[in-house]
């Protein structure tokens, strides 16, 4: 019996531990992140930051800082595609 109760024990305190490890990395999903590309897009169809903002839930800030210089790509190719 003293097994049993043991093993159940073992199980519990696992199942915390996943229980835990899964909400922590639901945490790091909050709304300050903001998906430049959608942010672009509505830029391109005559959206204001404030109506980008304000319809995606995040800051006039947040929104803002999408408008720099794009991130993606290869940086030292120029545009260039390079050769395959």
């Amino acid at each position: 019996m003293i097994g049993a109760c043991r093993k159940l024990g073992i199980v519990a305190a696992f199942g915390t531990l996943v229980m835990a490890g899964a909400l922590g990395g639901c945490s790091s999903l909050n709304a300050s992140h903001v998906d430049c590309n959608v942010v672009k897009l509505q830029t391109q169809a005559g959206r204001s930051d404030a109506e980008i903002a304000s319809a995606i839930g995040a800051s006039v800030t947040d929104v803002a800082a999408c408008h720099g210089p794009e991130k993606s790509g290869n940086a030292d190719s120029g545009g260039q595609p390079g050769p395959y």
